[in-house]
């Protein structure tokens, strides 16, 4: 009888062995663990004097941009940015708010920091949608109601808003219910809904009552735009109104199922 095959001896032999012992894990060696340990202390204390001690990473200028009444010196100098300081330490935080405070003109503001040596005033400003005459000067009105800026001068081709219900009468209704800030929100709808053509053309917003707002526009005419409500309707109604009717003298509006408009 023949015996076993080479290949069958060295089966049986791997099996007799078993499997080979696993590669037992070393523990890093004392001194490895200090070194590794000095060297992470060593980085840090690098980083945070490159970032607070170092005159690397300090703030050496100051830009703006954005502004359009605003100039950039008035942005610089209402947000007091510390140059000189560590650029980690700028709080950018307290210069938004400083900004705020100082420039109500100012909508928003970003202030980044631009490395290693700058620190960025991204502002928008209020756009006027509507003046109010006070004491011979105009307060300007964006488009959420908030009074901002008071100017010698009136802004071109923004409207001049005129509150002129009695405080007596029915219409003395609208300010009890309403009060003056609600009205003044009201026009301001009104003033943001109306077509581009008309809004430059308005010359006047006036309110008598919550739901009695007319338009005077450039050469006498004028427009019955009753209360804030469909204003978007209106728009749409007025501008098909204008051209169906372009020697027309009056539009109403206030019901914008039923347009007219007369006086041609």
């Amino acid at each position: 009888m023949a015996g076993p095959t080479t290949a069958e001896r060295g089966e049986r032999q791997q099996e007799s062995s078993g499997p080979p012992p696993a590669r037992r894990w070393r523990r890093p060696r004392v001194r490895t663990i200090v070194i590794l340990a000095v060297l992470v202390v060593l980085l840090s204390a690098g980083a945070l004097w490159a970032l607070y001690g170092s005159n690397w990473l300090r703030v050496e200028r100051v830009s703006v941009s954005g502004t359009r009444v605003l100039t950039p010196a008035d942005v610089r100098e209402a947000a007091s940015v510390p140059v000189g300081d560590p650029m980690i330490s700028v709080d950018t935080d307290a210069i938004e708010a400083r900004l705020r405070q100082k420039l109500p003109r100012i909508d928003t503001v970003d202030v980044v920091r631009s490395w290693p040596h700058g620190i960025g005033l991204r502002v928008t400003e209020r756009t006027p949608v509507l003046l109010v005459r006070k004491a011979g000067n105009y307060v300007e009105v964006d488009h959420k109601g908030v009074r901002f800026a008071t100017v010698s001068q009136a802004p071109k081709n923004v409207p001049l808003l005129e509150l002129t219900a009695s405080r007596s009468g029915s219409a003395a209704a609208s300010f009890r219910r309403f009060g003056t800030d609600r009205l003044v929100r009201e026009a301001v709808t009104v003033a943001g809904d109306l077509p581009a053509a008309v809004a430059q053309d308005t010359r006047t917003l006036q309110i008598r009552s919550y739901d009695a707002v007319s338009l005077e526009l450039s050469g006498g005419r004028t427009v019955l735009w009753g209360s804030g409500e469909n204003g978007r309707d209106k728009a749409r109604v007025l501008t098909a109104l204008m051209k169906a009717a372009p020697d027309a003298r009056h539009f109403d509006v206030s019901v914008p199922t039923a347009p007219a408009s007369s006086g041609s």
